[in-house]
This record gives C-alpha cells, structure tokens and sequence, in this order.
C-alpha cells in the first residue's frame, strides 16, 4: 500500500495570510487555517506614528513570517498529518509587494535606524504614490521607442516595481543605499524559507519588466529616468531569473522549527496569488480566462501567440505555465468597493434588519438586490472606486454613479456596483478579442464566486458567457500547493510537470451560471451606455475626475 504523500500551499493576500494542506495524488483539502495580519495595511500611519502621505499603502513583512509560524502547524495539528509525509511548500503572494532588504534577506525596517522611515517597509500593491514615477517612466519610454512598452499594454502601472523603486530613491536616498535588494515579497518569503534568494519569472516578467528573451530595459533606459538608477538591475534586482515549477531550494533549519515541518522539505520558487490559480481550477491550455475575484480581480489568460493588446498588464513567455504566453489583466476595485458601500452608505435600518434576520449585511443586501430586474434602478456605475488597471491604466481615475433619484434604494446602489465590475471584466475581454487574443471560456475562483451566486449569474449575463467555479475556496493556496508537488517531484511523491499535477489536483465544481437570454439581450444594451460613460471619462473626453483630485490633494496639504 502506498503511503499518501501531501503538500501545504501558503497564500498571501492583502489582509491575511491562509495555509491549505493537500493530498498530492487526488488534490483533496485536508486542511485550512488563515492568519490575519496584525499591521493589516497601513495606510495613514506606521505603527510608530510617523503619518504617510496621500496613497500610500504598506506593510509590515513581520506578518508574513507570522503566517508561518501560525498556519503551518494549524494544518498539521487539524489534519493529523505527519510532517515526514509532506513533500513540499508552495507559496504565493499579492503583486507588485515590493520591500528593501539587506544581502542577508533582513528587510530594512526590522532595523532600528529605519524604523521610522516609511520608506524601509514593504509596498503593497495597492500602494499608488508613486504615480508621477510611473507617469515620468511612461513618457521617457515611449519617447524612447522602447519595445518592451508595448508587452504591457502600453503603460507601467504605479504599482510596479520601478516606480516603486524610484520613489525611494527620490524621497530617501539613504534607504535606497542601504537597500543591498529590493525584493519581491513573493521571493522574500521563499528566502526565509530556503535561504537562498531566488526570483521568479512571473513577478520578474509582470513587474519588473523583464523578458526571457531580452532581459531588462538597458541601463541606459534607468539613467534616461535618474542617472542614479543606471545599475539598478545588477546593483539592486539581480539578472539571475527562475521559471515558475522549479525547486527553489529546500527548508532550513530555522525555517523547519518556525513551521513544525521536517528540514529539507522541497520549497517551491514564489509565484503570484493570481496566477498561481491557474493550475488549482485545471486550466491546461489557451483561450480558457480565470478571474480570481477579492478585494480585487485579475484575468489570467494563455495563448500560443504573442500580442500587443493595449491597457494589459503584461504578456509574459512561461509566466503562468509552461510553452504558454501568460495574459495578465485586472480591476483593482471589486470587493473593495462592495466594502466601501456597506461600510458608509447602508442605513441603519436595514444593519438592524439584517440583524434580527441572523444575517450579514452582504447577504441581506444581495437578497433584496436579487428582486431587481437588469436595469431596473436606472443606475449605471464605473468600477473606479480604485483607480482603474485595465484597460485604461489609470490610477487617477475615480468611481462614479449615474442615475440617483429621491426613490434611489440602497439594494439598488449595491447590485449596480456589482454590475459595474462585471461589464468591467467584459470591456477587458472585449479588448483582447479585438486585439487578436481569443477568449472562449470563464472560470471563476476567489470569495466572491463562492460566496454571491447573484453575483456569479450577473457576470455570466453581462458577458454572455457560461462562468465555471473553482472547485476550492482556497484557489491561489491549492495553486501553491500544486506547484509544490512539482517542486517535490515524482519521485519523492509529486509530479515532474505543472501540466500533470494540474489535471491531477486542480478542479472545478459541478456548478456552472449561464446566461440567462432575456437578461444578456438588456445588458447588451447597457453595456454600450458603459462604454460611453468609459470612454467620456477615461480617454481624455473629459478628465474632471483628475480635476477634482488635484484639488482635494491641494486642499489636504
């Protein structure tokens, strides 16, 4: 009888970290357990009280280490396996997370002289104050002809690495100094884990503008943004890259005692929360979109070409598996905003209601909401509320609601906030069709399209798409965990390829929303008043939303 062998995938997200132990043979969930970070975001001030500027967004890499340290023997002490039966650690991570560290893998604000500085601790990747970087980096590249430009839909988004980098360098350059890496945190992790830094060819490839076949942008691309930036590559990033499904390296002493696994455990190289899923839902090959949807949402997409679409985040050769371009498209505001509603427009009335009905708010929302027809409230939203990432790139746009009236109900906000990232989503893929790249079938992981079928039914009607669910709660943990069986490989109990272990640990549940036709034909008709609404606001037509920004941040400072 063979014994089982198991895998623990470790997920980290904006505001919690989760772990998830798996059967490496059939991908069965034994286990979960998930850490909230105690720093959560900091986003006014750190923990010190030195306050930050308008949209910054960090945190504090102590978290992640605490993650491990609470969930990994969660899982093992819940599932009752024996830490000598599990073969490998996978791990994933919210993208571009961006920290300076010294050569030794010390992040900068563990350091007492840094402690202070905001500027030492981890950037998250909704951290958007270094637009005017990004800004100044699109302009100098595309006056430059840099090809490299277009693979990322023609613009590098503030949330990326080399803005990110160049804010540090202009606001402290001490930090920038004493900065021997900046690191993904995604890569950080790993480092703790293995020790030994590796960088993988998602983030490098996604965020940090590099190409397997062309590398980085020259030096003297950085020295055209600040000649102080020449370098940055050898002297702050490294050129060593490593293909996603490789081993990184194997658990140290240290790290076996943080966790309770055994030294030597296979530690897989880091990859990112959204394409780390790809695997978990089963998708193999081309034409198939995932769209893991939280606070946020990102497509992920393969294709055997490789083509130019505007406002993409980025085509990348073996970023999600191998032979495959990856497609990366996303909304940076999708759960965030339904937060947003229910935290500072519902009514005390109906708190109290759902209350006393023993319901959430969300859930109480969401059952009036389903009464409505499409199109019923007159409303009509842009799913702006965090800037936008696709198709427009474009941090400095902001969220909108067209249609209010006295008669205007809260269910009736709610449902067309969530209508707006759905014809959100259809605008990306739109996008794509129109660019060459096919798209002909929609999976779903992430909390809402477990938790909110009105939602799920929404989407599949707006986009006139059948929309298949992740069969795990925890994609982007069990994707991790998939990965980490490759790492073992088959011979200590896993896979040799990512290709194999995804048909064998990845799945989808037997629950899939179809269009509904009556309900598709009036959304037809909306989404084209969208795109107007789209285009007016986010193409220049009419840029009031930059307007009344530069006066809030001119009447805050």
């Amino acid at each position: 009888m063979t014994m089982e062998k198991y895998t623990i995938g470790v997920d980290y997200g904006t505001l919690s970290g989760r772990a998830v132990l798996v059967n490496a043979r059939t991908g069965e969930e034994l286990a979960d357990a998930v850490y909230d970070y105690p720093h959560a975001v900091m986003d006014e001030q750190l923990p010190c009280g030195v306050k930050l500027g308008t949209d910054w967004a960090l945190q504090h890499p102590q978290d992640y280490l605490d993650v491990l340290a609470h969930t990994i023997p969660a899982v093992l002490k819940k599932s009752g396996v024996s830490a000598r039966d599990v073969i490998g650690v996978g791990t994933d991570f919210t993208a571009c997370t961006l920290l300076p560290v010294k050569a030794d893998g010390t992040p900068l604000c563990f350091l007492a002289e840094y402690e202070r500085k905001p500027n030492a601790y981890v950037k998250l990747w909704k951290h958007h104050a270094a637009q005017d970087k990004a800004n100044r980096l699109n302009e100098i590249a595309a006056q430059r002809g840099e090809a490299w430009l277009k693979n990322y839909g023609g613009k590098i988004s503030s949330e990326w690495a080399i803005p990110k980098i160049w804010q540090v360098l202009d606001e402290d350059p001490d930090i920038y100094r004493a900065a021997d890496r900046f690191i993904e945190a995604a890569d950080w992790i790993v480092w703790q884990l293995c020790g030994c830094e590796t960088r993988n060819s998602c983030t490098a490839g996604y965020k940090e503008i590099w190409n397997k076949n062309t590398g980085y942008p020259s030096p003297a691309f950085f020295s055209a943004l600040d000649p102080r930036l020449e370098n940055v590559v050898e002297e702050k990033l490294g050129t060593t890259i490593t293909p996603l499904g490789q081993c990184a390296g194997r658990l140290t002493a240290k790290a076996a005692a943080l966790t309770g696994l055994m030294e030597g455990t296979a530690v897989s190289v880091g990859n990112v929360d959204a394409h780390v899923c790809v695997p978990a839902v089963g998708i193999d090959g081309p034409a198939k979109m995932l769209a893991i949807m939280g606070t946020s949402t990102c497509h992920i997409m393969m294709a055997e070409e490789e083509k130019q679409v505007p406002g993409m985040c980025g085509v990348v050769y073996g970023g999600v598996l191998p032979g495959y371009y990856g497609y990366e498209a996303g909304q940076s505001c999708v759960g965030d905003h339904f937060a947003w509603f229910v935290e500072n427009c519902v009514p005390a009335a109906y708190e109290q209601e759902a209350q006393a009905q023993g319901k959430d708010i969300h859930a109480y929302l969401t059952e009036k909401a389903e009464r409505l027809k499409p199109g019923q409230s007159g409303l009509m939203a842009l799913d702006w509320w965090n800037g936008n990432r696709s198709v427009l790139v474009d941090v400095d746009l902001t969220g909108m609601m067209l249609g209010m009236t006295l008669a205007t109900k809260p269910e009736e906000m709610y449902r067309a906030l969530i209508e707006a990232t759905a014809y959100g989503t259809r605008e990306i893929i739109e996008n794509y069709r129109a660019n060459g790249v096919p798209v002909e079938e929609f999976f779903a992981s992430g909390g809402i399209s477990q938790k909110n079928a009105m939602a799920m039914q929404i989407y599949a009607d707006v986009l006139g798409m059948p929309i298949k669910i992740a069969g795990s709660a925890q994609g982007p943990a069990l994707g991790s965990a998939i990965f980490a069986s490759v790492a073992a490989g088959a011979a200590a109990g896993g896979y040799d390829d990512i290709f194999t272990a995804a048909r064998a640990m990845g799945r989808t549940k037997n629950l899939v929303y179809t269009p509904i036709p009556e309900n598709a034909a009036v959304y037809d008709e909306l989404f084209k008043e969208y795109v107007a609404l789209h285009d007016y606001f986010g193409r220049g037509a009419n840029d009031v939303m930059k307007r009344l920004k530069r006066v809030k941040k001119a009447q805050a400072d």
